[in-house]
């Protein structure tokens, strides 16, 4: 029943009344409310996600195109683990201001907040939302504040949840100008990969952009910087732009630089595989002598160790109990030498998926380095691959920075490398075969994260290849065996396709920002510094791709054709070639990978 009565107005409200009209009467006051009304703005940077995660900052986000509460893309982000799957973006805020922070989601348990508020830091959630719910909440900032963080996120180990059209509506900051192009940009040392540049500091900036052929690559806090990652015999163009949080400058005028030649570059194209010398599968066991001519690199697996942190390194042939038409020491030693007569390298590879390695001391670092060097002049190797999996490689919660580690197994393992490569000097050959896991999905995750929680080898790979990457002669990741990663178009990919070799490889030669900050970003190798990994039939392991998809995979990165869906950064001829695992499951196969190898190369 509607007991609500139909009364004059009491004299409370026509007093009010009065005073509204005597306010909206005064010209002043009308215009202030007017303008105060106007000074709030939406602060949110692509809250629409209309263009892709620009501005965000996910654990485990994409953009999709369905379900959208309007335009054509929404984010989409699952946990897993304990990963919450929290996208952030920081904006820049006005002190002792009121905010409204909104968003609409989907899914159960998403969150929407703010932190570093400066006062109380707010969040609101929903516990189940099968449709589009708008989620708001307010704060104010504390008298100092500046900047605040919005995040949202799922709860552990509840599906993807979906989130779109987030905004913070309040006083905006002013920003002021962005800072005056700089000027003075100079080439200083230039060697067969890398480009010293250095310019004049620009008044007010915080930071500045670098630009190599129209694309920015880096980020640098002073005014010098160093630019890896190139190509011998190649020219560049760098442009420089200075940065503050009104925005980027202009770019500087040109400067350009042509690397020098170089001892460590390789302009053919390289077939590699892992060759069973240390044990018996399915595959049977191939004699060295027997290996083909198409075969540029060949992996002995596997040198591995007499404990987990020994760092203590054996290869033992495999047995002829095992592997009955083993042939002698004697024989191997002399095919060994017969492919280094014909210009093949043949090198002991250590880990594979039973050899777990963890130099956890400078004891172990040492031993490492002694007793890789015997296998190596005991078989007359030319180098090492460095094939370690599992739990070798993980990152101390504290070790956030993959240009400077700090966690002893990543620390001494660089270390142990650089003393082998001093050891037998610029013909020494070092390669790396780690999984996508430990190198790739470091562009969403590195180590356990700002947050803790996350798996502390995601990524864990990226300082050693850093830190060798003057010394490393072929990085070959394993696309197999792989979880879907997300890639630099920010979709995942998922193997069994061209699309996977692809967005992988483009990662590599375009280089990444580390766990999507912007201003950490892990440089682009040489193209004759990458070969793709793909497993050679279907028996050697997950993953394997037709001959046709292995050749439209190098129609897209060498010559920029039959790409599909994915869009490359660049077109890379000098792409070194492919790795497989294995020879012995090649050959099982009727040499369907070499075949496809010398079909595309020649």
């Amino acid at each position: 029943m509607d007991r609500t009565e139909r009364t004059r107005p009491s004299t409370r409200q026509r007093l009010l009344a009065v005073c509204t009209a005597t306010v909206l009467a005064v010209p002043g006051l009308a215009a202030l409310s007017s303008a105060a009304r106007a000074a709030d703005a939406d602060l949110v940077r692509n809250g629409g996600f209309e263009a892709g995660l620009d501005g965000w900052t996910c654990t485990a986000g994409a953009v999709v195109n369905s379900p959208v509460r309007s335009g054509s893309s929404a984010l989409r982000a699952t946990p897993a683990g304990s990963d919450n799957a929290q996208c952030s973006q920081t904006v820049t805020v006005k002190p002792d201001s009121q905010y409204t922070l909104a968003g609409y989601v989907r899914g159960s348990y998403v969150y929407l907040g703010s932190s570093g508020t400066g006062t109380t830091d707010v969040s609101t959630w929903t516990q189940s939302a099968p449709d589009w719910q708008q989620l708001t909440t307010t704060f104010r900032t504390g008298p100092s504040t500046t900047k605040v963080t919005l995040y949202t996120h799922g709860w552990y180990g509840t599906g993807a949840y979906y989130a779109d059209d987030v905004s913070l509506v309040g006083p905006g900051a002013d920003p002021g100008q962005p800072p005056a192009a700089p000027t003075g940009l100079a080439t200083g040392t230039v060697t067969s990969s890398t480009v010293a540049l250095s310019w004049s500091p620009v008044t007010g900036a915080t930071g500045y952009a670098v630009y190599r052929d129209g694309v920015k690559v880096q980020t640098a806090t002073g005014t010098s910087t160093t630019v890896s990652g190139l190509a011998p015999s190649t020219a560049y163009a760098f442009q420089v732009a200075a940065v503050n949080d009104a925005g980027e400058s202009a770019k500087s005028a040109t400067v350009t630089a042509t690397t020098s030649t170089g001892s460590g570059g390789s302009t053919g194209h390289s077939l590699v595989g892992y060759l069973h010398a240390s044990f018996a599968n399915g595959s049977g066991y191939t004699r060295m002598s027997d290996v083909p001519d198409s075969w540029d690199i060949i992996d002995l697996a596997f040198g591995e160790p007499t404990s987990t942190t020994s760092g203590d390194i054996r290869f033992t042939r495999c047995p002829v109990t095992e592997c009955p038409t083993v042939e002698s020491d004697a024989d191997f030693k002399a095919a060994i030498k017969a492919k280094q007569a014909a210009g093949k390298k043949v090198l002991i590879s250590i880990g594979g998926q039973n050899g777990q390695v963890q130099l956890t001391t400078t004891a172990a670092r040492d031993t490492f380095v002694s007793s890789v060097s015997k296998i190596i002049d005991t078989y007359g190797l030319d180098g090492l691959d460095i094939d370690f999996e599992g739990h070798s490689l993980s990152l101390d919660a504290a070790d956030t920075n993959f240009k400077s580690p700090t966690t002893p197994v990543i620390v001494n393992l660089i270390s142990a490398l650089k003393t082998l490569k001093a050891k037998y000097g610029s013909t020494f050959v070092l390669t790396m075969a780690p999984e996508t896991f430990f190198v790739q999905l470091g562009y969403q995750y590195y180590g356990t994260g700002k947050w803790g929680g996350q798996d502390p080898r995601a990524g864990a790979y990226l300082p050693v290849i850093y830190a060798l990457r003057d010394d490393l002669t072929l990085l070959h990741v394993q696309d197999y065996n792989s979880g879907s990663i997300m890639g630099l178009d920010n979709q995942y990919h998922s193997m069994g396709g061209a699309d996977f070799h692809i967005a992988m490889t483009d990662m590599l030669l375009t280089g990444f920002p580390v766990a999507g900050d912007a201003n950490n970003v892990f440089p682009p190798l040489r193209p004759d510094q990458v070969a793709i990994g793909m497993p050679a039939s279907t028996n050697a392991g997950n993953g394997y791709v037709a001959p046709s998809e292995v050749t439209k995979t190098l129609d897209c990165l060498t010559r920029k054709t039959n790409c599909g869906s994915y869009t490359t950064h660049g077109s890379w001829p000098g792409l070194r070639g492919l790795m497989t695992w294995s020879i012995n499951w090649d050959r099982y196969g009727s040499w369907e990978f070499q075949r496809t190898f010398d079909g595309y190369f020649g």
